[in-house]
């Protein structure tokens, strides 16, 4: 006898909430349709640039997949690393899925109570199904927020092996992305299918590795995935894997579409307007020169970090700051970027070489994707306490400045990956979590009204 396993999954959605209607519309057609079918998703569903997101710290988002009836999710790095230990431990608590993550404990080694390792799903005729999962190892991030990333691929042969022998199937959710995903097909055969993410790769139908099927939807809910395997219960085994997506553009939207959008905007423009300081006057954004905005934001991180110098992107500021009352929504959409600050020691010498690269000329309308940003252009690169002469000296803090001498610049995390300044990926760092940039304004802008 032949059994046919539907199994739909999604990724990296990162709160663009326009497509998830028609998502939920059609997750809930295709589970009528079909007797054995599981609904999953890898991770960064939520992103809290998103002001519905943001509001509901999470929350919303887990309500979202109760009412999609997803069956399994496992956690990205937004997840992970954006939301505080706290938040993160009460994300889930209302949650009608299972959250599965083999790779990850708490500070003590254990496995926290709103996660399991790994689930062994039985379907009505018996068919074990064992579902394992791993999350992408940003270490260093995790342990500032008292949790423990263990080695990803080690991890999840050591729990193959611990379940091999009590399932049929094994399905891995990785957000790993695709290169670790490439390793994974290589290493643990026994994994039957792997569904992919991070990398916001996508394949049209799947890709065969060493006969491990390999599934992803890309991102923002671009697409539905959709794998079908077809499981020979006299030879207790697969006999075919079919990949396929559906691009959610193509599918019938709910005609309550605008209205689910509009609520999820109110919900959580509701949720953030309480208020957060008074600010004694308009500050407006430029990308492309200083502002008073910047200034005001420079002395902020200053004050907040206590470095030396500091350096940022004008890019960061999506909308101007009204002078009066600032609430939390106002603060959101001027800075929705999930982006900590960070301090970075550099040597006299290194300052120099970070001055020079940030004069490269095509930065300013540099349209960035990823690493926390979430604006439109990168802008031009702003500096606090540190400033070049036109006869090339430079000064830092007013005193020129000495090679051989250490300062502590402050930045944003997003500079320390190595993408733009390849030294700060070595360098000493100090990362300022679970705080991001908009909480620096908000602290700023409160010491300034004691002050006023």
């Amino acid at each position: 006898m032949r059994e046919t396993i539907q199994i739909y999954h999604t990724n990296d959605l990162h709160s663009h909430l326009e497509n998830w209607p028609t998502i939920h519309q059609f997750l809930s057609e295709k589970r009528a349709l079909h007797e054995t079918c599981l609904i999953l998703d890898i991770g960064d569903h939520i992103d809290r640039s998103n002001i519905f997101t943001e509001g509901t710290l999470g929350r919303g988002n887990v309500e979202l997949l109760n009412e999609a009836s997803y069956d399994y999710v496992t956690i990205g790095n937004n997840e992970g690393i954006t939301l505080s230990h706290e938040i993160l431990e009460n994300l889930y608590m209302d949650a009608n899925f299972e959250v599965i993550v083999s790779n990850f404990t708490n500070e003590k080694g254990e496995v926290p109570s709103w996660m399991v390792p790994y689930k062994i799903h039985q379907t009505s005729s018996g068919i074990r199904i064992g579902i394992i999962a791993a999350t992408a190892d940003f270490g260093f991030y995790y342990e500032k927020l008292g949790w423990h990333i263990q080695n990803p691929i080690n991890r999840l042969k050591e729990v193959c092996e611990e379940i091999k022998n009590k399932v049929d199937i094994i399905l891995c959710m990785s957000h790993l992305g695709i290169t670790q995903d490439e390793l994974i097909s290589e290493q643990i055969p026994q994994i039957d299918v792997i569904f992919g993410s991070h990398t916001h790769h996508f394949f049209e139908e799947g890709k065969m590795i060493n006969g491990t099927l390999q599934a992803a939807a890309g991102k923002y809910g671009a697409y539905v995935g959709q794998v079908t395997l077809v499981y020979d219960h006299d030879i207790k085994g697969i006999v075919t894997k079919k990949a396929r997506l559906y691009p959610v553009e193509e599918l019938d939207k709910p005609v309550n579409y605008l209205e689910q959008m509009e609520l999820w905007n109110h919900i959580g423009n509701k949720n953030l307007g309480y208020p957060i300081f008074q600010n004694s006057i308009f500050l407006k954004k430029d990308w492309f020169h200083s502002s008073n905005m910047s200034d005001f934001f420079g002395k902020a991180l200053l004050a907040f970090t206590g470095a030396d110098c500091a350096m940022f992107p004008a890019g960061i500021f999506l909308t101007d700051l009204p002078k009066g009352s600032i609430n939390a929504s106002d603060l959101h959409k001027l800075l929705p970027h999930p982006i900590n600050p960070c301090v970075i020691s550099l040597t006299g010498a290194e300052l120099l070489e970070t001055i020079q690269i940030s004069k490269n000329e095509t930065w300013p309308r540099l349209e960035v994707k990823g690493l926390g940003f979430r604006g439109k252009y990168l802008g031009a690169m702003q500096f606090v306490e540190l400033t070049e002469q036109e006869n090339g000296d430079v000064y830092v803090e007013g005193k020129i400045l000495q090679l051989e001498k250490t300062y502590t610049l402050a930045t944003l995390d997003m500079f320390t990956f190595g993408y733009f300044f390849p030294a700060f990926k070595f360098a000493k760092k100090q990362y300022f979590m679970p705080e991001f940039i908009r909480d620096v304004m908000k602290w700023y802008g409160k010491q300034q009204e004691s002050i006023t």
